[in-house]
């Protein structure tokens, strides 16, 4: 084929397909990292493959998630930590099969820059890898877009999709949750995926930069500290699904908080009355509304105060199910009680401590 000395090429506009070979190469052994039943985790084919019978399910309801990270990417590229976010990237979306009564089974990934950084690329799907194992699921397929012009050259956005299964019947919430019923509280690992436009806002009003130290944690940098990932709960809630039987709704404290989030999985004629007093902050939101001057009611709608997780079991089986939740490494909280309606669908009493 004749070649014209003045043709452009593709890496004249700025896309660099040696370097999304050279990514492919460099996380082959993550993917692989995340084998389980169901999937040879191999990655370069036009599709992800998953065997729903070799992973042990007979009738099986799949359940679908995606999500991204958000503003939180911000920080990762500011600060230069770009280990973590891939956890969060995953947690978003596996907890939320999660909280339906299904496994995670298996996670695909978008990956979108304008200009690609093979190592920064590599130290993102390395976290992404990490979240997979943490949840059970496999790494089996993803995207890289390289695109000059969309993004700023360091700028990059992350979305995921995930896929769980659950056995026909099982999913939740059910359909027993009733007046007297535990909510317990699964504390959070921080500020987790959400709300991160109002925390750099509340940053750059305090004129920090990410590489100062934290001012509620001083032995990490700022952006060490807020880049936390993400609580993934998969592992300890399918065993407490699982040998208790006892679970009958889970809600995932994402964007939104207690406010938005507990009412998805109520009737509509039940309530959740939260103590306050019962949850601990971590020091990060007690400095977020000091800092910002964040009202209560705002904090609570925003973000989740402390609280990652909620599960909702009748009251003679709550301690079978705290237990089995701190013996799988998770600091367990009851929060209060389910009541009838009689107004807002979450309401509250007492204060938070921060």
């Amino acid at each position: 084929m004749k070649e014209n000395k003045n043709s452009l090429t593709y890496a004249d506009a700025g896309v660099d397909i040696d370097a999304g070979n050279a990514l492919v190469d460099a996380i082959k052994p993550l993917v692989k990292s995340t084998r389980r039943s169901g999937s040879d985790t191999e990655i370069g084919g036009f599709g992800g493959l998953f065997d729903l019978a070799s992973a042990g399910f007979k009738d099986p309801i799949l359940v679908a998630a995606n999500d991204g990270v958000g503003t939180k990417l911000m920080i990762a590229i500011d600060a230069g930590v770009h280990d973590t976010v891939g956890i969060d990237l995953v947690a978003m979306c596996v907890n939320d099969l999660v909280v339906q009564g299904a496994e995670p089974l298996f996670f695909l990934d978008y990956f979108a820059t304008g200009k690609l950084d093979v190592e920064a690329a590599t130290a993102v799907i390395s976290g992404i890898a990490k979240g997979c194992q943490l949840a059970g699921c496999a790494l089996i397929g993803g995207e890289t877009a390289e695109m000059p012009g969309m993004y700023r050259n360091d700028d990059y956005d992350l979305a995921g999709f995930s896929v769980g299964a659950a056995e026909r019947g099982t999913l939740l919430p059910g359909e027993d949750i009733g007046e007297g019923d535990i909510i317990l509280g699964l504390a959070s690992s921080g500020v987790h995926s959400n709300g991160f436009s109002l925390v750099r806002k509340i940053v750059e009003m305090q004129e920090l930069k990410w590489s100062d130290p934290a001012p509620f944690q001083q032995d990490r940098s700022l952006g060490e500290a807020l880049l936390e990932p993400t609580r993934i709960y998969v592992k300890p809630l399918l065993s407490a699904i699982r040998e208790s039987g006892a679970i009958k709704a889970l809600a995932h404290i994402t964007g939104g908080g207690f406010t938005e989030n507990i009412p998805r999985v109520l009737p509509n004629h039940l309530a959740a009355h939260i103590e306050l007093g019962a949850i601990s902050p971590p020091a990060v939101f007690g400095w977020l509304s000091n800092a910002g001057g964040v009202s209560e009611k705002e904090m609570l709608r925003t973000f989740n105060c402390g609280i990652g997780m909620i599960a909702v079991v009748g009251e003679d089986k709550a301690e079978i199910v705290q237990q089995i939740l701190v013996d799988a490494g998770e600091s367990v909280s009851i929060l209060g009680k389910i009541t009838m309606r009689d107004g807002d669908a979450v309401e509250y009493s007492g204060t938070l401590e921060f």
